[in-house]
């Protein structure tokens, strides 16, 4: 694996002495999102919840226009291009990575325009355009796995193996972008948690984050905030998912993710700091060396 993540503006480190887990705080600029949607497309109110992030510590803020919840339906160009732009050129200069989370083509062009740094597809850029609007720029790509779409992707998803049929169109997709010289250090890896998968799908995904990332030398990234399969597990509503959230991000942590995309980004922080801690002083033999 290269020792960064090239994103945009920044690098990101993935390993030696200054890597640790980051986090990915989530600013859906959408009114129907399954989990906080309502008043966020408001410009102020995202710029309060990016500013207070960034107050907690966020490595990167996920500005999304267009819910890809379970049965949504998709958003006209325009309409989303009027949600994210502001947005995006209001924390261009906002000292973190900003990662724009579309499948549209144009959209990707328009944002690389505006600044942002990542570009998370949770298409894996399969629509006609994609790779040739982000080949020549320097953003990091996430590279998400999907299951049909999101208006059918929870109907019954089905594989004869989980893993392996993931790690076929990570194959595949790495090699489209390598068609288009796109360098590899400025690749990552979305296993897609609840985009087509059942509890047992999603389960068998968390515990082998570690195998794709080294299948394919590449940092995994993790969405597990407040999902329905925490619901499954805990029976709570999506409201009342803060504690599973957290647990689900230490968990792909401790199992190989390098990024985790979260809602609730102080407590996630917090929490992987206690984590980060307790493997610093393990792999120095019970000393810390700061």
């Amino acid at each position: 694996m290269d020792k960064y993540l090239q994103c945009g503006r920044f690098r990101l480190p993935l390993t030696g002495k200054n890597a640790r887990p980051l986090v990915m705080g989530i600013l859906n600029v959408t009114p129907d999102s399954f989990s906080d949607g309502s008043a966020h497309n408001d410009l102020h109110f995202m710029l309060d919840r990016a500013e207070a992030m960034i107050n907690a510590g966020v490595d990167i803020l996920d500005i999304g226009g267009e819910s890809t919840r379970p049965g949504a339906q998709s958003v006209e160009l325009d309409q989303e291009l009027n949600r994210v732009m502001p947005v995006i050129y209001a924390l261009q200069d906002a000292g973190v990575p900003l990662s724009i989370d579309t499948y549209k083509p144009e959209v990707m062009r328009q944002a690389q325009i505006a600044g942002v740094d990542m570009i998370n597809d949770v298409h894996g850029f399969r629509a006609k355009g994609a790779l040739e609007a982000v080949a020549n720029g320097d953003c990091a790509l996430c590279i998400m796995h999907m299951q049909n779409t999101p208006q059918t992707m929870q109907i019954q998803p089905d594989y004869e193996d989980v893993i392996l049929e993931v790690s076929d169109f990570f194959s595949e997709r790495i090699r489209a972008t390598q068609q288009h010289q796109i360098a590899r250090n400025r690749l990552l890896l979305d296993v897609g948690f609840g985009f087509g998968k059942s509890l047992p799908h999603n389960l068998n995904l968390l515990k082998h984050q570690q195998l794709f990332s080294e299948r394919f030398s590449l940092p995994v990234l993790a969405g597990l905030s407040r999902k329905s399969m925490l619901g499954a597990i805990t029976g709570r509503p999506v409201e009342l998912r803060l504690a599973a959230s957290v647990g689900a991000a230490l968990t792909a942590v401790a199992h190989g993710a390098h990024i985790v995309r979260v809602h609730d980004v102080s407590e996630t922080i917090d929490a992987l700091k206690v984590w980060t801690e307790v493997v610093q002083f393990r792999d120095n033999n019970g000393e810390f060396d700061h």
